[in-house]
């Protein structure tokens, strides 16, 4: 049975506040807990640091560190897609627009576009797992830094070509994974490190030449128009 009255405390436990007891009792306990934690904090003084500054101080890219199954930007080889429009059915979210037409000279089938919207996919990696020919895959390629949204529709078709009819066997070698998106965007997914400010770089750059002010014509005052000279003015002959 639980007493409905708690035992009472003994005072001997701990002084009572407001003596010079407790006071420097709280002075040492703020003094030896503070001194713990610097000692932790200080402690990392000595020690090799963690982190590095990226991406200018790293041995080599990012993207060469990370592993094969990694599921970054989309890309797809247009020399083995079919158009078969399996990666667009099963996306969940439509970031894959695909579209093509029946060319009425050749009677070929041919692919008009093929756009991947690389800032609507969640990366769930359904399109490339249904793909049976190894076309549109993921890279490791994860910093696409644009300036627009619109820059972050992805165009793969840039005129119109004929899909291929070769069977999975025939088809030609899957190019390696990010070759493509650099040749497309030379610049995207690899962030260039920035230089760096020094004194002796500051001296030896070249000094713009500062252009003199152009001064601003005025414009000519009007000349007021002189006065009829006796020569010009009508004889008493010449007078009607």
């Amino acid at each position: 049975m639980v007493p409905t009255v708690p035992p009472a405390v003994s005072p001997h436990r701990r002084p009572p506040r407001g003596t010079v007891r407790a006071y420097f009792r709280n002075i040492r306990l703020a003094l030896s807990t503070a001194f713990d934690g610097m000692s932790v904090t200080m402690s990392y003084m000595f020690r090799r640091p963690l982190t590095i500054q990226y991406p200018d101080k790293i041995d080599k890219p990012v993207q060469e560190m990370l592993p094969e199954s990694y599921r970054g930007v989309l890309e797809v080889d247009m020399d083995r897609c079919t158009v078969c429009l399996q990666c667009q059915k099963i996306c969940p979210l439509g970031c894959i627009n695909i579209e093509s037409c029946k060319n009425p000279e050749t009677g070929n089938r041919e692919v008009t576009k093929f756009d991947i919207d690389i800032g609507l996919c969640m990366y769930c990696g359904l399109c490339a797992e249904t793909c049976n020919f190894d076309a549109l895959d993921h890279t490791r390629e994860f910093e696409a830094t644009v300036t627009t949204p619109d820059q972050m529709i992805l165009h793969f078709v840039e005129k119109p070509r004929e899909v291929t009819k070769l069977k999975a066997a025939e088809m030609p070698v899957r190019k390696h994974k990010g070759s493509i998106l650099q040749k497309m965007i030379p610049a995207f997914g690899r962030r260039h490190p920035q230089e760096v400010w020094t004194p002796t770089a500051y001296a030896a750059a070249p000094v713009p030449a500062l252009k003199a002010p152009t001064a601003t014509p005025k414009p000519a005052a009007p000349v007021a128009s002189a006065a009829p000279s006796a020569a010009d003015s009508p004889t008493p002959e010449q007078a009607p």
